[in-house]
């Protein structure tokens, strides 16, 4: 048992000690606010107070972060350290700076709370990040911290005892579109048809023609190949579907309600994680949210529980709660949806803090540090390039036993000449890179 003293037990500093202590590295803890229990106590202990009270602890000077009870504008100071960035240093103490504020300012996104300049979509825009300020938004700096504080505990206390971790990759799916021509209907694709004529694509006119004729497979169709993949590298994916009762400007999926857009759902369903991904329109009306999910759990068969949200479009905490509210247990939106990276500095799924009302909740929020569309639309890599930036998230993920999760579109793994290279992109990744740490 490691004894964690604080003058003051806070439910902030109670949320992150068991976040990077308990969740992350299996080490039971307890709290303690007597000097004297703490003096006494023989085993492993952390003083989190301004003084050093025992030879025997390890300290940890706090800054006021955790102690404080409401949101307000913070002054957050970061150097470099070595080789990473620090943020809350401290001149005294057993760390050279405070990694339960630190970590809990970049994981519960204290920023998000304050006001800022959202983008066109009215997300909070990545350049308004401290870790795009700092230069360490392609980091997982909270794993790293970690991984530095444990073998200084470890140095201190050698009969402390921590959990094996191991590096994870989670493959996941957003279906928006599930097929580029098929189950559309007569009116979609009459409208397709005539935007690639007078846009001059005969390519894409004769290649609709030969799909609704039965002569060509759909371009978006690589349900099958994907299968082929997950059973060959053992993979267990997480596919997102995009149900909306009627299609909007954002929201271009199948109609819910087809007969083979239902079977697909189902299919995927019967042997991998399936959640919803609601829609655009969903944000800004909330009914439609119990809606689409309530459509996705008649479809399978069961209660959804896994989620992410389309354009990764939501605010905090009103989007996470109304989550909450619908039964929603696991959420994959912990990403931008306008360059890749750490939006929360961690490579590793955590249990979300609203910070409005100061509690931990039950919604496990598993972030993303790489998305197809990013790199595509947003970065303007080549493939060559984006399989060096996956490689590179890989490689700094791995380093610190944290968990990989990447974001694919299946338009992106098809036929569509659009997105030429990006299907041997994965599959090279999956083979060179995956293989190895199966």
């Amino acid at each position: 048992m490691l004894l964690i003293y604080a003058e003051n037990i806070t439910p902030r500093l109670q949320y992150i000690a068991d976040v990077l202590l308990y969740h992350l590295s299996g080490i039971e803890i307890s709290f303690t606010t007597n000097r004297e229990t703490l003096m006494e106590y023989e085993g492993p202990k952390i003083n989190y107070s301004e003084n050093s009270i025992t030879q025997s602890e390890f300290w940890i000077t706090p800054v006021m972060l955790l102690f404080e009870t409401r949101i307000t504008t913070q002054s957050v100071p970061c150097v470099l350290y070595n080789d990473y960035k620090i943020l809350y240093p401290v001149g005294n103490g057993d760390m050279p700076f405070d990694i339960f504020a630190a970590s809990f300012y970049l994981i519960t996104r204290y920023e998000e709370y304050l006001p800022y300049q959202p983008d066109e979509y009215g997300r909070f825009a990545h350049v308004e990040s401290i870790a795009h300020k700092e230069g360490f938004l392609q980091q997982p700096l909270v794993n790293r911290w970690l991984q530095s504080f444990l073998q200084q505990l470890q140095s201190k206390f050698s009969s402390l005892i921590f959990a094996t971790k191991k590096f994870r990759f989670i493959p996941s799916y957003d279906i928006d579109i599930a097929f580029s021509y098929l189950y559309k209907g007569m009116t979609r694709n009459t409208g397709g048809f005539v935007r690639s004529l007078l846009k001059g694509e005969i390519d894409y006119m004769k290649d609709r023609i030969a799909v609704l004729s039965g002569k060509k497979e759909d371009p978006f169709d690589v349900y099958e190949w994907l299968y082929a993949l997950h059973l060959k590298y053992h993979l267990q994916p997480y596919y997102f579907f995009l149900v909306a009762a009627s299609p909007g400007k954002y929201d271009k999926n199948i109609d819910p309600q087809n007969v083979d857009m239902r079977e697909l759902i189902r299919y995927h369903a019967g042997g991998y994680n399936t959640g919803i991904h609601p829609s655009w329109q969903s944000v800004d009306d909330n009914r439609l949210l119990q809606e689409e999910i309530v459509a996705l759990e008649n479809i399978i068969g069961r209660r959804v529980v896994n989620s992410r949200q389309h354009y990764l479009r939501f605010t905090l905490p009103g989007s996470y709660r109304l989550l909450i509210e619908q039964g929603i247990l696991n959420e994959f939106s912990m990403g931008y949806g306008t360059i890749n990276g750490f939006r929360a500095s961690i490579a590793s799924p955590f249990y979300w803090y609203d910070l409005s009302r100061e509690e931990k909740t039950s919604l496990l929020v598993y972030p993303f540090c790489f998305m197809d569309a990013n790199a595509y639309y947003e970065q303007k890599l080549t493939p060559s390039q984006a399989y060096n930036e996956i490689q590179y998230y890989h490689d700094c993920i791995k380093k610190v036993d944290g968990t990989m999760i990447t974001i694919w579109h299946n338009n992106f793994l098809g036929s569509d000449k659009r997105y030429a290279g990006w299907k041997e992109v994965y599959e090279l990744f999956l083979r060179e890179v995956v293989y190895w740490d199966l």
